[in-house]
């Protein structure tokens, strides 16, 4: 166990011999900034394009994020196509009370992830935060498979969200072959991303007040709805309650159709832990951060767990229309949010939801552009990845990692040919599970963490910001993930349709598995690295250098409040 020194009033330990230096230089960083000329700062001329100097540090990228950013994300960025598009196949497979178990499922999973996220991200603000962690508290080679694994995850969205935008605006005129419209957004994503990470919070900022506004709007309708307030003729003109849960039932397609709901929770939840990747653009994370992880309970309690138990009391699970087609995410006619509208008659409420899903949709491109980009800059920075990567520009922007998750945009163009949807099926095979096993790391990076942060003499008082749920939390979101892991397994091997699989119908459920274990073996053999061992994990290199005086006046006020207040503060403030 090592001694303690005092430095800066933070307590350190000495460097260990020969431990990966993982730095921090933000105050450097907005100085760099603040030297360039408007346009060059903004990535509004070509100098702008130019290496910056100091690039062979990930931490080169912008940090222009305020608060409002960070908090919005959290509430609302990553909500899109699986929340309002994918819910309707969810509830046809499993019936309204799978999904409104499944769904709690995933989200209590989440709470307890975002919150160790959160914990790691204010000591160590690293961008590319995921893979750094891993490979910093679990294994080297792990953390180069859960890098690319990240990489490759919003690689492939992009071309599903650009598709879903396509299909969406033939919702109003089919004349205009979708084609156009994918170069339209292709180019639009590509344009907010010009801008850098002012350009991705802003849009993120906007977007999600404009989504959670809908869902509200929406749920206040839904009650009025289930209380038979609809308009004479509609199907909504009588109170119906949980009629809909007697007939045709709470559930569908018995464990099966449990089991298969996961998958489609765990994508409409994707996204969620991009708030830890931002934190390391934002111009003061230590203040910021915490708030904005807070806010991640609101959104899984108020909007998607309330806003999907309105789904299930108003839309019947055996509604065909729910079934979308041959494939129900790129089907905005399956959208649950968009049936409501049309069965309640209320004229002009499906195109207004239409707008919200081409909102939302177009949002998931612009944050899978920029999640990443980020990622596979650090996995670049840390010899993961070719060094073409590592290029920051004098705006920093992560320009040639923006143009390589950019250049699979033009993927979502198979879907005009007569296979593209057995080619979205494979997209969706490495997508849908791909943020489980991002999940499951940060939970076991935060385990481990901890573990080796008391090993080494620290105590909890040395942390700023704790995981609401501790170390425990951690070790449910663990299981629970693992559990929907072997659910997806069933499922893969026993389809809801009835009967086993066949080799094509497993690998489309569960491809993502061997995808993540063929990372893992080559990460090995790449740098001939194993798990690290307690004692080997670098819990002081890199840490930020805190506000402690502040932090100290925060807990003593936070102790004198009545326990009601502590537990209200410490969870939601």
């Amino acid at each position: 166990m090592s001694s303690l020194e005092e430095k800066g009033g933070l307590p350190v330990t000495p460097e260990k011999e020969a431990a990966p230096q993982f730095t921090h230089s933000g105050d450097a960083i907005n100085t760099h900034r603040e030297t360039e000329d408007f346009w060059t700062r903004n990535g509004l001329n070509l100098k702008s394009f130019q290496r910056r100097g100091d690039s062979a540090s990930v931490e080169s990228l912008d940090r222009t994020m305020k608060t409002r950013h960070l908090h919005m994300i959290a509430i609302g960025g990553s909500i899109g196509a699986g929340f309002f598009v994918g819910s309707g196949k969810a509830l046809a497979t499993g019936g309204p009370a799978t999904l409104l178990i499944d769904f709690s499922i995933i989200g209590i999973m989440m709470f307890n992830t975002v919150y160790a996220l959160g914990e790691l991200a204010v000591m160590f603000p690293v961008s590319g935060g995921f893979y750094t962690y891993s490979t910093r508290f679990i294994d080297p080679s792990w953390g180069f498979a859960m890098g690319w694994n990240y990489v490759m995850q919003w690689a492939v969205v992009l071309p599903l969200e650009l598709t879903v935008c396509g299909i969406t605006i033939q919702y109003w005129t089919k004349e205009i072959n979708v084609a156009v419209w994918i170069t339209v957004f292709l180019v639009a994503i590509v344009f907010v991303n010009v801008f850098g990470t002012l350009g991705y919070a802003e849009e993120e900022f906007w977007s999600s007040i404009l989504k959670l506004g809908a869902t509200v709007v929406f749920m206040v309708i839904a009650v009025v709805l289930v209380c038979g307030g609809g308009p004479e003729g509609s199907a909504y003109d009588e109170y119906s309650g949980g009629k809909l849960w007697q007939d045709p039932g709470a559930f569908a397609n018995g464990f099966r159709g449990f089991c298969s709901v996961f998958v489609t929770a765990a994508f409409s939840f994707s996204g969620t832990e991009l708030v830890g990747l931002a934190a390391a653009e934002a111009r003061n994370p230590v203040k910021s951060l915490p708030g904005a992880i807070k806010q991640v309970f609101w959104r899984i309690t108020l909007f998607y767990i309330l806003g999907l138990t309105f789904i299930g009391l108003l839309i019947r699970h055996d509604d065909d229309r729910l079934l979308g087609g041959d494939n129900p995410y790129i089907n905005v006619d399956a959208s649950p949010f968009v049936l409501v509208g049309l069965d309640a008659k209320l004229y002009g409420y499906d195109s207004f939801m239409n707008v919200i899903i081409l909102v939302s949709v177009l949002s998931i491109g612009v944050s899978s552009v920029y999640g990443g980009s980020r990622t596979l800059t650090a996995l670049s920075q840390q010899g993961y990845a070719p060094k073409i990567f590592s290029y920051i520009d004098r705006s920093g922007r992560p320009l040639m990692s923006v143009l390589f998750i950019c250049a699979f945009g033009p993927l979502a163009y198979v879907n005009l040919s007569t296979s593209g949807v057995v080619v979205f099926d494979w997209l969706l095979a490495l997508s849908g599970l791909a943020a489980l096993f991002t999940w499951g790391s940060i939970c076991l990076a935060h385990i481990r963490f901890r573990k080796a942060w008391a090993r080494q003499g620290h105590t909890l008082d040395e942390i700023p910001f704790k995981a609401a749920g501790g170390v425990y939390g951690s070790y449910l979101g663990l299981i629970l993930i693992v559990l929907v892991l072997l659910a997806q397994l069933f499922v893969a091997i026993c389809p809801v349709d009835g009967g086993f699989n066949d080799a094509e119908g497993f690998f489309k459920s569960y491809l993502a598995l061997p995808v993540v274990i063929v990372f893992w073996i080559g990460g090995f053999f790449w740098k001939r690295t194993g798990w690290l061992r307690t004692d080997q994990i670098d819990v002081d290199s890199g840490r930020r250098e805190l506000p402690w005086d502040e932090i100290n006046e925060y807990r003593a006020k936070l102790a004198q409040m009545p326990a009601w207040r502590r537990v209200l503060y410490t969870l939601f403030v």
